[in-house]
């Protein structure tokens, strides 16, 4: 799908006080916790689209960290948008990069979980490594992820999905929990926030798939 480029919004990008500038992200491996101001634990979006998932959880888990990664400027700018209106939030930034540099920014253990809502697919087969629930993205994730972390996916996409199955298994990975229904599933719809895409998604009769999983000597 094609993004529609947003006039200034780098600009935009550039002038946000919720924007860790990519000049100074690297910087923050390790430390994470200094800029929050704060011991609370670090949770990851990755590929957070406008923002409505990780900006409900900010709201809801004021006691957790949240960085929500976006690598499309047009995208990101949405999701400023919203947090800007957000006037008594504390734990929620922003950071534009490609998940592919995820260990030059996070060291070993200081993410306490990662949610990967609607992926983009990359249906074709020679570009299999860059989904973000594949083996080679999943060795990333356990590089930076605290013992007992865990990833959430979610996607309408059903062979997305059981290319994530297959790949959590080839990567000696546990899933903890799994369904092809997520709104019809009694346990893991509990608590359920939609993203943009879920609710359309959704509201066209697509069955949502979702999937809990951690590396298996993840204790």
């Amino acid at each position: 799908m094609r993004l529609r480029n947003i006039p200034g919004s780098r600009e935009a990008i550039a002038a946000s006080p919720f924007v860790i500038q990519e000049k100074d992200m690297r910087s923050y491996k390790g430390s994470w916790a200094q800029v929050f101001g704060n011991q609370q634990p670090l949770y990851l979006e990755i590929g957070m689209g406008k923002g409505r998932f990780i900006s409900q959880l900010a709201v809801s888990h004021p006691e957790q960290n949240y960085l929500g990664i976006e690598k499309y400027s047009s995208v990101l700018v949405r999701a400023i948008q919203k947090r800007e209106k957000m006037e008594d939030v504390r734990n929620l930034l922003f950071l534009r990069m490609d998940a592919e540099d995820l260990t030059e920014v996070f060291a070993p253990e200081e993410v306490a979980g990662i949610y990967l809502n609607f992926s983009d697919p990359w249906p074709k087969d020679r570009h299999a490594h860059r989904r973000l629930p594949s083996r080679q993205f999943l060795a990333r994730y356990e590089q930076v992820l605290s013992p007992g972390a865990c990833v959430e996916f979610k996607t309408d996409n059903t062979a997305l999905f059981s290319f994530a199955l297959e790949e959590a298994a080839a990567a000696g990975w546990e899933v903890l929990a799994c369904t092809r229904d997520l709104h019809h599933d009694p346990v893991l719809s509990e608590g359920n926030i939609m993203t943009e895409y879920e609710q359309r998604f959704s509201e066209a009769g697509n069955p949502i798939c979702k999937m809990i999983m951690r590396p298996a000597h993840s204790a």
